[in-house]
């Protein structure tokens, strides 16, 4: 359970913030600009990934509000997501059907979360230029979709080699 937990997380610690992926650095957008400067790693993580997407899909002034719409409901996932973590942390002797409990609840969480970020990128998306489109495709193929980095297979971070996976389906995101 604690091995699916573990996974779980790596695949929605970020949830709608799209987790941050070894990439390089982005020129920070307007909203990181202006976040506060004592934001805690998580949140910092967040704005983070939210400003290489910005640069990544060469945002236009014209896209903004749609940028903007997406970007606040990456800030509210990756808040939701948190406190249920940092909630499951610190829960301690919680039994069998606890657990499972609160794994569900993050569960539905993400489910729920992503059906927002769906919601809120599906009109910025559909303002992309071609170039824009084939960026955002590229990019969310390669680092796991809007979740971030996935790590289906090879080493994550114990270092230790992940099972490849079962079948020879390709692993999505």
């Amino acid at each position: 359970m604690k091995k699916a937990l573990v996974l779980l997380a790596s695949a929605v610690a970020m949830s709608g913030a799209f987790a941050q992926a070894s990439t390089p650095a982005a020129a920070p957008s307007v909203a990181a600009a202006s976040a506060p400067a004592a934001k805690d790693g998580h949140e910092r993580n967040v704005e983070d990934r939210i400003a290489y997407l910005h640069s990544q899909l060469k945002i236009t002034p014209a896209q903004e509000p749609q940028w903007k719409a997406f970007a606040d409901v990456m800030r509210g996932n990756g808040q939701t997501m948190g406190e249920l973590f940092k909630e499951r942390r610190a829960a301690t002797n919680v039994s069998a059907l606890d657990d499972m409990k609160q794994y569900a609840t993050i569960a539905q969480a993400h489910a729920d979360g992503m059906k927002k970020l769906v919601d809120a990128f599906d009109p910025l998306y559909n303002s992309f230029s071609p170039e824009q489109k084939k960026l955002a495709d590229t990019t969310f193929r390669h680092e796991g979709g809007p979740e971030g980095r996935h790590r289906p297979h090879g080493k994550g971070k114990s270092g230790k080699t992940a099972p490849a996976p079962a079948s020879d389906a390709p692993v999505k995101p």
